[in-house]
């Protein structure tokens, strides 16, 4: 049974159209990744996810368990965690107690747990160990996107929803960036990564998903995508066909 099945969703802002007959499923284990123009829908699907949109047609099912009825503030304790594009940091708290506010969620977590969990982010995100006491707003984007990923790993999802992590920042920050999202499936936790970085984007998926005004027009593999002579047109730029990581 896939983690994620999305079966014929379509969704609506007004009177336009997102998200059109849309169906992908998410293995446990995998980065999955969205591809697409601007206006694709490919935050669209990430916010119907998570509730935020509610679809007018069509299913999403979490591990097997439909999410029809399933309000947005609950979406996180069934073990997803959406880090939406612009990161989103709560400016006034200390990088620590950002971290913290992730686990809040999960009900009472014991201090030594919660500790214990703390310095496992400061593992992953060594930068934010020596900044633990600077506020959010003093950090830089590409600090303030990591301190959102662990802010969204603190919740101990099944499933993470990134939308454009590397919007913005700088290709040194971008490639820590990448290597830091394997790093979290090495950990046990599935992604599915939205992306204007087609490339960067297909060298850490294990599948793609093209998107065009709402709907899938192609899938499959990193290297069938980067042998795919629209989407290499379309996407990466006419460019190579590999992927660099």
């Amino acid at each position: 049974m896939p983690l994620l099945e999305i079966n014929h969703i379509s969704s609506r802002y007004g009177h336009v159209q997102a998200l059109s007959d849309l169906s992908l499923t998410i293995e446990r284990g995998e980065i999955v990744t969205l591809l697409g123009a601007n206006g694709a829908g490919k935050s669209t699907t990430l916010r119907t996810i998570s509730r935020l949109v509610e679809p007018t047609q069509g299913e999403i099912r979490f591990e097997g368990q439909s999410l029809e009825k399933v309000a947005a503030e609950k979406i996180v304790k069934l073990g997803i965690a959406h880090v939406p594009e612009g990161r989103r940091v709560f400016p006034g708290l200390t990088v620590e107690e950002n971290i913290m506010i992730g686990a809040s969620s999960r009900g009472h977590v014991g201090t030594r747990k919660l500790r214990s969990e703390v310095e496992e982010m400061y593992t992953i995100f060594p930068d934010l160990r020596r900044l633990s006491g600077a506020l959010g707003w003093s950090l830089s984007g590409g600090q303030q996107q990591m301190l959102a990923f662990a802010r969204g790993l603190m919740s101990k999802p099944k499933l993470l929803l990134l939308d454009e992590p590397s919007l913005g920042l700088a290709p040194i920050i971008v490639q820590q960036l990448f290597a830091t999202i394997r790093t979290i499936r090495e950990s046990g936790t599935t992604v599915l990564l939205v992306e204007q970085n087609a490339n960067m984007a297909l060298s850490v998926a294990d599948r793609g998903y093209v998107l065009s005004t709402g709907r899938v027009i192609v899938e499959g593999t990193p290297d069938k995508l980067l042998n795919n002579d629209e989407v290499r047109a379309a996407y990466l730029g006419g460019g190579a066909h590999k992927a660099t990581a």
